[in-house]
């Protein structure tokens, strides 16, 4: 049996997308190991979000080549989608396959393997309207407490920073039907929690235009009596619907946690992001969220130093998210991406400003989460058991509520729900005790 190891950067619609070729792989007669191990096959799923992402996609592509066997290196996702050229003059890149054709690659692979030469062979295509969503399994063999369940590819917003959708292409659904299947093959893999995730998840199901949404999509998941637990991916604001709102008080397999992606505080700067709301707008879903959900968990994404960000525009940003009390906060330095409008702009903010920034607001996000801890000192809750810390007698999970607990308890309880009561804030997570 041929061994391909993989090495994942990014998103966790990457992480999802590694776990379906995986799959594939093993389907075909591999065996997948880890990326240190020797291999036949190396494919490194990249990321090119920010500059960072795009360093270590090529720091591993080195890696993967540097390795003394004559193994076949292979480089899809993001990167060779956005830059083929690029990639392709990495010397030692076998194969390189972008953001489509990710259902054929073992195709692919194989066909490279038979002839491997000293060039590149380029199955990257530009993205066109009316791509059909690939249907590709989801689930990860390591963790089979959490799968993760991609049902929408692409973004038609082109926020004046993002990349993403020239990386991946114009909006598509996974089909009703397929997310029931899915959702059906997970739970009885032993899967206890599924996460719906897209690239832009709000859209689900618009280009359908027969008025399909993400709450016909969230519907058929929870159509599946054997799930325990669903959860919702990142998702924009003024996408929320009231139904699906409904559906957290109704059905509480609905996790109470929404990710919405707020990126600035300052209205000026939401407009030149081209961003599709203000703060009011923002604020005022938010408050009807909560009001319809009490004590739910709102975490967000933050870009700091965005071109032009002067420190009053700062200043209304930290303002603003201090009037949010978000349970968490993921915090960007703004990272330029070549062929965005935001990139070509003069007014680039220095890096140590950037990082300031960062650092101010890291601290806030301190406070507003344990603000949020202590909201939950002493209610009850149920924890999905990941894994046990070390020989500490400990284990920890998440709460419905996305809160990370650990609490005494056997190392059989990995993979199983446990109500617990929380009963103190740590730094980043809480302390329980089982009921």
């Amino acid at each position: 049996m041929k061994k391909i190891a993989f090495m994942t950067l990014g998103c966790k619609v990457n992480q999802a997308d590694t776990a379906s070729m995986q799959e594939l792989f093993r389907q075909g007669g591999y065996t997948v190991c880890d990326f240190t191990e020797e291999a036949d096959v190396y494919v490194v799923n990249t990321c090119v979000v920010t500059n960072t992402g795009q360093q270590k996609s090529r720091q591993m592509i080195r890696r993967a080549i540097r390795k003394e066997n004559d193994a076949l290196i292979v480089v899809t996702g993001c990167y060779p989608q956005t830059a083929a050229e690029e990639v392709k003059a990495i010397d030692g890149v076998d194969l390189i396959i972008g953001t489509q054709d990710r259902a054929k690659i073992v195709t692919l692979v194989e066909a490279a393997l038979e002839k491997k030469q000293n060039q590149t062979d380029d199955e990257v295509r530009p993205w066109k309207q009316g791509v059909q969503f690939e249907e590709m399994s989801g689930g990860n063999e390591a963790d089979k407490t959490r799968a993760y369940l991609k049902i929408q590819e692409g973004c038609n917003q082109y926020c004046s920073y993002c990349i993403i959708p020239y990386a991946r292409g114009p909006i598509r659904s996974r089909s009703l039907k397929s997310i029931k299947e899915e959702v059906q093959r997970l739970t009885e893999a032993g899967y206890k929690e599924i996460v719906l995730i897209g690239i832009h998840l709000g859209c689900y199901g618009k280009e359908m235009k027969d008025g399909t949404t993400l709450y016909d999509a969230v519907q058929a998941a929870l159509s599946v009596p054997a799930l325990q637990r669903l959860r919702l991916g990142s998702l924009e604001s003024v996408e929320v619907e009231e139904r699906l709102l409904d559906l957290m008080e109704t059905d509480k397999r609905l996790c109470p946690h929404l990710h919405l992606p707020l990126q600035s505080g300052c209205d000026k700067v939401l407009k030149e992001m081209h961003r599709p709301y203000d703060t009011s707008k923002f604020k005022t879903l938010l408050d009807q969220i909560r009001k319809k959900v009490p004590g739910i968990a709102v975490t967000t994404d933050v870009i700091v130093g965005f071109p032009g960000e002067t420190e009053t525009d700062f200043a209304a940003t930290c303002d603003f998210v201090k009037q949010c009390g978000f349970a968490k906060m993921h915090i960007f330095p703004y990272s330029k991406r070549k062929g965005t409008p935001a990139a070509a702009r003069q007014d680039q903010i220095p890096e140590p400003v950037k990082k300031q920034r960062a650092e101010k607001l890291a601290e806030l996000d301190r406070q507003m989460q344990q603000a949020y801890f202590a909201q939950n000192i002493g209610k009850r809750h149920t924890v999905l058991v990941e894994q046990p810390i070390g020989t500490t007698g400990l284990v920890e999970g998440l709460t419905e509520n996305y809160i990370r607990v650990e609490f005494q308890g056997e190392p059989d309880l990995c993979g199983k729900m446990t109500d617990i009561k929380i009963t103190e804030a740590l730094i980043d997570k809480c302390k329980g005790t089982i009921l």
